[in-house]
């Protein structure tokens, strides 16, 4: 039973009204498209680290990470803190994000052009689209469950459809008049609502509950595997590698993460993004890993099905108090507008920087239309995300799922990242086996896994087998091809 009254209602529609405002005026300062897709590259710090850590945490982020405390315990934030060490190590030392800053470059794709030519850009800009749309396709209708759930609205009729559509206008509607500025300022202003959303409720979990019931659930349920990845018939070395290198290559590949450091003063500036970003990767997994907790000692046994992402919005709804409960639909509502505008944004820029590149260099686009293409985009994107939610049946663990399909892009970006910084014997021939290998291995296990005639084998390869070999496929196929086709001098001389 929720208690969601009119004055959470009051506080969510407060919020909404001032995002959008703050959102929309900056719309005036958008006079290029540099300025629409990276900010005319001027980001501080202070902006960077609020506008990454609200970014990379949605309504998403808080299901997944739940259900993993959920079916887990507390071995299941182990990917928060994987990334937070790739983002403290790889702001620390620059690794790759440095030289990409110095590029000056929008998207990855038109760096590689420099070193591999414009057929690799095209090519790695069509398999970032799609790990992308097939990665990003869940996230709104896991956030209308979430918001249904909490608010406790009948899943009867359309009420996930309307909400689906409502959160994504409600984002569609800045992003697409003032792009990157406009993100970059509502971050801001949702990063200070989900912050103080996320610590309220999770002090009020912890006095309710208790932290010596949390411990007690998870030793009740797991034993020590609820602490312990290694010993967790779930996890285990498989799943610690293949988050490993998940995490690290979506630091330094993921668009809308690197983003952020396209869009700083300076590489100085975009690594102290990072470094300072880094704990809060960490809080992203714990917290709502606490309120999954939470929901596993205090719910009934036989409430949750096999749906158990479900378990977490159900607990909060029946213990949260009005006001509170407003704020935190007025966070999460935060954490997702900020997370599906930057989506929409970055994805939206691959499309017109590097798929439509023959265009525009045939069409030679004003500033004025460029905007006007990327605005578009944007609009298209977003009405791709809402049929694709309708559509697609997610089942099982969303975590898995996300690893999976961003490994489409993940896998073959980051060996063509590494390569293009540091080796300068790789070239083209090596540059297409990458993509390819790096992309096929991971659809044929999403195609496996739908078949039902196969879908058995699937499970017992897995999906950290099924990453770990992506990303060795992907290196072996860089390798080896640039090896059969030795780059010419003035092709190794555009190492960056």
């Amino acid at each position: 039973m929720s208690n969601f009254s009119w004055i959470d209602g009051s506080i969510i529609g407060v919020y909404l009204l001032a995002s959008m405002t703050a959102g929309i005026m900056v719309r005036k300062y958008v006079g290029s498209v540099e300025t629409f897709l990276v900010a005319g590259r001027e980001m501080n710090v202070y902006l960077g680290v609020a506008s990454l850590a609200a970014t990379e945490f949605g309504i998403v982020s808080c299901m997944y990470t739940a259900q993993n405390g959920y079916d887990k315990g507390f071995a299941g934030a182990t990917p928060g803190i994987l990334f937070g060490l790739a983002y403290l190590v790889i702001g620390r030392t620059g690794f790759c994000i440095e030289p990409m800053r110095r590029a000056g470059i929008m998207t990855l794709p038109e760096m590689f052009e420099k070193r591999f030519g414009s057929r690799v850009r095209w090519l790695s800009g069509l398999v970032i689209i799609v790990s992308g749309l097939l990665n990003m396709g869940v996230y709104l209708r896991m956030g209308g469950e979430f918001l249904i759930s909490v608010a406790g609205i009948s899943a009867q009729g359309h009420s996930l459809e309307i909400m689906m559509t409502m959160l994504l206008l409600a984002v569609a509607a800045y992003t697409i008049l003032g792009g990157m500025l406009s993100v970059l300022v509502t971050d801001f202003l949702q990063f200070v609502v989900m912050s103080v959303g996320l610590l309220a409720v999770t002090v009020l979990i912890i006095f309710k509950v208790g932290w010596g019931n949390l411990l007690g659930a998870v030793e009740t349920h797991y034993g020590a595997a609820g602490f312990n990845p290694f010993m967790n018939g779930d996890m285990g070395w498989s799943f610690v590698i293949f988050n490993s290198l998940v995490v690290t290559a979506c630091v330094l590949t993921h668009q809308p993460v690197i983003q952020r450091v396209l869009a700083a003063k300076d590489a100085q500036t975009g690594r102290k993004v990072f470094t300072r970003t880094s704990f809060f990767f960490v809080c992203r997994f714990v917290i709502p890993g606490i309120w999954g907790i939470a929901a596993l000692a205090a719910l009934p046994a036989g409430l949750i099905g096999e749906n158990t992402r479900e378990a977490m919005p159900l607990y909060l709804a029946s213990v949260l108090p009005v006001g509170l409960m407003g704020i935190l639909v007025a966070a999460m509502l935060a954490a997702d507008m900020s997370t599906d505008s930057s989506y929409l944004l970055a994805y939206g820029s691959v499309i017109y920087n590097d798929l439509l590149a023959p265009l525009r260099r045939r069409k030679k686009m004003t500033e004025r239309q460029g905007i006007r293409w990327n605005r578009l985009i944007v609009a298209a994107l977003g009405v791709f995300f809402l049929f694709y939610g309708l559509w697609y049946p997610l089942k099982g663990s969303v975590w898995s799922y996300l690893t999976i399909t961003a490994t489409i892009g993940f896998a073959s970006m980051t060996t063509l990242l590494i390569s293009c910084c540091y080796w300068k014997r790789a070239n083209n021939w090596g540059a297409a086996g990458a993509i390819i290998a790096g992309a096929v291995i991971p659809l044929a296990y999403l195609a496996l896994e739908q078949i039902p005639s196969t879908r058995e084998f699937a499970l017992r390869i897995g999906p950290n087998w099924s990453g770990i070999a992506a990303f060795a496929g992907s290196a072996v196929a860089m390798v080896a091809g640039s090896l059969l086709k030795p780059a010419p001098p003035a092709t190794k001389e555009l190492a960056v």
